[in-house]
This record gives structure tokens, C-alpha cells and sequence, in this order.
């Protein structure tokens, strides 16, 4: 609510009564698509050619159809189910490994100078690496930059349906992983169904050694926490593993830090340790109903 106020007493001196109303509303409940304003336009292909895009997919959508077909039919909950054994989710073993991965910066949509790139290492792990620069647009909006990002391209199911990961009968995060002594921030996104919840993203902190060794991270899920637009939020809640949309990570040039950064990844599985008993890290705190955003 305080929030809100703000956004209105900025806008009075610019905008008629009626329109400080309606974009203070906006801003605060409701989004007009889920980049938030960041969506790309991309060239639209001729109709001959979304033709033969689609004829030429046709083929890998009904192998992919086959192979969920399949996995129905074999699948087997008590095999799946071995407490102490990491499954493997994510890695780089397969030639369209990269093609999974997405890979941003602040320069992509002209607000930094930080530049990153996805690659395969010597060593036939994933390799994540660029700089980070603060130095950021001098327009008046943009206050802080210097950031890159990784995540997975949104999983989906045969003929273009959208799904979801469902790691449900895990409680541990385990990652083989080699850095540069930086700081990484572990996001998993939840993206919801209403507007309110398309940025909701669950994070945990990434602490590397640096050095030539390979270090294992296991993070039980209990320790995510939840924020929405890079805000971490009053109402925590524990994360709904069988709604990741996507996994990813960040690395910013904060307190100073700008400069070239590497993370190398071998790979990102999941495991459940019976020995895990915590369902949630941290504290609940009753805010009164009428607080919408923080």
C-alpha cells in the first residue's frame, strides 16, 4: 500500500488524475505479459515458410510423442525411488546440450556492457563465463546493472504444450560444479498462473572455492526462498517442486565486484536423503491482508 502511494505522489505532477490511477493500479497487481515489458519482437516468417517449419517438426514432435508414450508405460515409482542415489537432470553430455540453455546479460536489452556466453569446457563440462560491468545506461530509470544469467528453456511435452518439472520425491539439490571463488545465486522458477506470480522465482546462494578442484554442493530444497522481481518477499512459503518451470544461475558485479567470472558445471542432478527432516528454513511472519506487494 505504501508503495502504491509513492508510485502516485511521483506521477501527480505528469499525469491527469484518472491515468495515475490506472498505471499506479497496473504496476502493482496487474502485468500486461510476463517479460514485464523485456519481450523481444521478432521478425514474423511468410505463412510458405511457417509451412515448412512446421512439416519439418512434425517428425521430431510425434518421436517425442513416441518417447512420453513410453516413459507412461515403463515407468516404475518404486525404481525411481532410490533414497541416496543422485539422479542426474541436467548436463552436458549430449551434442544439443547447449541448445537447452539460455543465456542474458544486461546489455541485451541495452541497460549494461556485461557480456557472458555458454560453451563447452576442455574438459566436456558446461563452461558459463563473460564479465560483469556496473557502468550502466545514463537515461534517468536504469539505477543498478551489471549482471548475467542462465537458466533452461522451458520444458515442454510433444506438439509445443508447456509442462512442468515435477521433483516432488526429492528433498536435495546436488551439483558438481568448478568456480572462480565468486558468489552465484540458484534461481528456480515457479511461474504461476496468474499474472502476480509469473516472476516468482526461488533462490539459494552458490559459494565456490576457486581453484583447479571440483567441489559437490548438495542444497536441500528447504533453504530456497522466494522473491519476485529481484525483491526477496515478506510471505515465504516453501517451494511447490512439481511447478519448476526453469533452473538457472546468476552471477552480478555487486560491492565493487566487475570483472571476468567462470563457472563450469558438470552437472545437476537430485536426491533424497531420508536423513533430511526440515521442511522449511525460515520464519513465518503474519502481514496484514491488505499489504498485495513488498
Amino acid at each position: 500500500m505504501h508503495c502504491l502511494v509513492r508510485q502516485t505522489q511521483r506521477l501527480s505532477c505528469w499525469l491527469p488524475a484518472a491515468q495515475i490511477h490506472t498505471t499506479a493500479l497496473q504496476r502493482t497487481f496487474w502485468e500486461r505479459e510476463k517479460k514485464s515489458g523485456y519481450k523481444t519482437k521478432l521478425p514474423e516468417p511468410s505463412k510458405k515458410q511457417l509451412i515448412i517449419d512446421g512439416l519439418r517438426d512434425l517428425k521430431e514432435e510425434i518421436k517425442l510423442w513416441r518417447q512420453e508414450v513410453k516413459e507412461k508405460l515403463e515407468s516404475d515409482p518404486i525404481l525411481v525411488f532410490r533414497p541416496g542415489e543422485t539422479d542426474i537432470v541436467f548436463d552436458f553430455k549430449a551434442p544439443d546440450a547447449l541448445d537447452k540453455w539460455t543465456v542474458t546479460t544486461d546489455a541485451d536489452h541495452g541497460e549494461g556492457k556485461s557480456r557472458a556466453t555458454l560453451e563447452l569446457s576442455a574438459s566436456g563440462a558446461g563452461l558459463f563465463h563473460g564479465e560483469v560491468n556496473s557502468q550502466h545506461t545514463k537515461d534517468g530509470i536504469i539505477k543498478r546493472t551489471g549482471y548475467a544469467n542462465i537458466r533452461t528453456k522451458r520444458v515442454r511435452k510433444s506438439f509445443k504444450r508447456e509442462s512442468t518439472y515435477d521433483w516432488t520425491q526429492y528433498n536435495m539439490l546436488i551439483m558438481k560444479v568448478r568456480g572462480d571463488g565468486r558468489s552465484y545465486l540458484i534461481n528456480l522458477h515457479t511461474e504461476g498462473y496468474f499474472d502476480l506470480m509469473w516472476n516468482d522465482i526461488y533462490h539459494y546462494v552458490l559459494y565456490t572455492r576457486g581453484g583447479p578442484h571440483w567441489q559437490i554442493a548438495k542444497i536441500p530444497f528447504s533453504k530456497f526462498f522466494l522473491s519476485s522481481k529481484g525483491r526477496v518477499q515478506d510471505r515465504q512459503n516453501a517451494i511447490s517442486l512439481d511447478c519448476v518451470t526453469h533452473f538457472g544461475f546468476s552471477v552480478a558485479a555487486k560491492k565493487g565486484m566487475d570483472g571476468p567470472f567462470g563457472l563450469e558445471i558438470d552437472y545437476v542432478g537430485l536426491e533424497y536423503d531420508p536423513s533430511h527432516q526440515e521442511e522449511f528454513a525460515y520464519e513465518m511472519y503474519k502481514t496484514p491482508k491488505y499489504i498485495v506487494a513488498t
